[in-house]
């Protein structure tokens, strides 16, 4: 039987042990703890503080999590979070060590992730009732999720659960493919009509004839990317052929989920090389940020902070940095401009979670910690706490049991730069939850809220009157009141849930892919980079070719039979 975290202190130890093995009265109370209304599972919270590691595929960041967040969690689990981001043979290295870490967030739910699973590199939940004892929140609240993880390894087990879980399978999320576009420039120019890439390049072209310099005095561009987060395919490229097409990522290219078809991200004329064209027009115009391939997201971040650049096909990305009271103040701004011919996806809520996993690596010395903080994340107070930070200091709850946001709460979204009150130090984006993962869906529903979702954009609180003249000009053009009417009137593709999880691949088949995958992406970015058309139309012929030397067909092969899968999948689910 697997031993228990070391928990200081021989009373604690007792409870602790109490709870595990069952005994009278300790386990209920244990699992009150976990799952209750400040679900510090008490008992099992160290004496002196401790330093979880947590592997984070997904992370932006390494190092120790600081400022509000920070503060949380030591003040809550009296733990320290130090993230420790995929990077370079990092996965490969700790695999071959036997420790993953504490908890492990995983980027997809398919190859490294089985390879640990199957390799009982991770803690399996249901081991002497950690789930039942620590998780009870989770287990109540996400049973299809955690059931999903168990048919997704051949070991039956239970290793955690997939992201953004919804409490209900019949809605839609919210749009994060918004289009976002320098409106107040737009204006300026007349707010011509954008009905394809041609005409958006033409759009940001006149911008930055109208304004070649950034707040900063810096030369603007029509994008600014980062090369951070690129994975089978560069990020970019591909989320914007998803967001022109509406056809989801998929391996090595695009699933479509109208008629469940895999299209190779080399198919010619197709929306990856498309969307790939495209940016090369923008550089060869000056359009594209010459550092793109080089900075790093924070260096990205501080672009759109600072108006450097125009346009970008992520909210978050883009206005959620620009949109500052400063800026809205002088009648700048960004906002959703979709052009006619595109059809950005949407997802289906889905009750069964994503691919991006939450875990606890088998050799943790504390696993009832851990799953004591990620049962709190999946509460409603630790996921609100985790979008938007502390309950009562940036949001609350009003009498009739509506969510808002307080005045340094609404400061906190409009500029992150603003600085904390005691105890808290530094300013809010110090304090940004840095797993960058979700346990909920943003729009589930919030059961501690009336009738609400996680999502800011649902609330009662601000659904308000038009704040600023540049807002009120945007929905005057729109004809709607917010993002997600304006985008749901229009043209969009819905991405049904199901319980679909990509199959392992054979070491030979993986060896393949890695190397096709470093074809691609160095292909990709230096296509981007051509000086003209000829030269881009010859690095993306020696992109094919080098791809097709190290076996794409293959694994484009294995990906035409995982899209019949999933398309199976989702049939099921919608009861076909």
């Amino acid at each position: 039987m697997k031993r228990l975290g070391k928990i200081a202190g021989c009373a604690a130890l007792a409870l602790a042990a109490a709870a595990m093995m069952g005994c009278g009265g300790k386990k209920n109370e244990a699992s009150n703890a976990a799952g209750g209304n400040d679900s510090t599972a008490s008992d099992i919270i160290p004496k002196q503080t401790v330093t979880l590691q947590v592997y984070d595929q997904l992370a932006n960041y390494s190092g120790e999590q600081v400022g509000w967040f920070g503060k949380i969690m030591l003040d809550k689990f009296n733990v320290k979070l130090n993230i420790i981001p995929e990077s370079g043979n990092t996965y490969t290295t700790r695999m071959e060590s036997g420790n993953l870490g504490d908890i492990v967030i995983w980027g997809n739910d398919s190859d490294d992730y089985l390879n640990a699973a199957e390799g009982g590199l991770l803690f399996d939940w249901e081991e002497e009732d950690l789930l039942t004892n620590y998780g009870p929140y989770i287990k109540d609240h996400m049973a299809l999720a955690l059931e999903k993880n168990r048919g997704i390894s051949d070991t039956g087990k239970i290793y955690g659960f997939g992201h953004g879980v919804s409490t209900s399978s019949k809605d839609r999320q919210g749009f994060f493919y918004t289009w976002d576009l320098r409106y107040d420039l737009y204006e300026q120019l007349g707010k011509p009509a954008i009905k394809n890439y041609d005409d958006l390049h033409k759009v940001l072209k006149q911008m930055k004839e109208i304004c070649p310099k950034d707040d900063n005095g810096q030369e603007t561009y029509g994008v600014s990317l980062f090369p951070d987060w690129d994975g089978n395919m560069v990020m970019f490229v591909k989320s914007l052929a998803t967001a022109y097409v509406g056809w989801d990522e998929f391996g090595f290219g695009l699933y479509n989920p109208v008629d469940g078809t895999y299209h190779s991200c080399l198919e010619e004329n197709g929306p990856y090389l498309d969307a790939l064209k495209f940016l090369n027009d923008l550089y060869q115009d000056g359009l594209l940020d010459p550092d793109s391939q080089t900075q790093t997201y924070d260096a990205m971040n501080e672009n759109y902070v600072n108006g450097t650049a125009f346009w970008n096909i992520f909210n978050w990305m883009a206005s959620g940095v620009y949109n500052t009271e400063a800026h809205n103040s002088a009648g700048k701004a960004m906002y959703s401009v979709r052009p006619e011919d595109a059809s950005p996806i949407c997802y289906g809520q889905s009750v069964f979670g994503g691919n991006r996993i939450w875990s606890i690596g088998s050799k943790t010395e504390y696993p009832e910690l851990c799953m004591a903080i990620i049962n709190w994340l999946c509460t409603p107070e630790g996921f609100m706490t985790s979008l938007y930070g502390p309950k009562g200091v940036t949001w609350d709850y009003d009498a009739n049991g509506k969510t808002y946001f307080t005045e340094l709460g609404k400061k906190c979204q409009s500029d992150s730069n603003t600085a904390m009150p005691a105890p808290y130090t530094g300013v809010y984006k110090d304090g940004t939850f840095q797993m960058n993962n979700i346990t909920w869906a943003n729009d589930a529903t919030n059961p501690d809220s009336n009738g609400e979702t996680y999502n800011k954009t649902s609330w009662a609180s601000e659904a308000t009157p038009a704040k600023f003249e540049i807002e009120q000009k945007w929905r005057d053009w729109a004809k709607a009141s917010s993002v997600e009417e304006y985008l749901g009137n229009g043209k969009y593709v819905l991405a049904p849930s199901s319980t679909y999880s990509e199959s392992a691949k054979t070491d030979e088949l993986q060896a393949t892919a890695n190397q096709v995958a470093t074809a691609i992406k160095t292909g990709s970015w230096k296509a981007m980079y051509a000086k003209n058309d000829a030269e881009f139309d010859k690095l993306v012929q020696a992109m094919i070719s080098e791809a097709k030397s190290y076996g794409i067909d293959a694994v484009d092969a294995f990906y035409v039979q995982e899209a019949a899968k999933k398309k199976a999948a989702e049939d099921k689910a919608a009861g076909k």
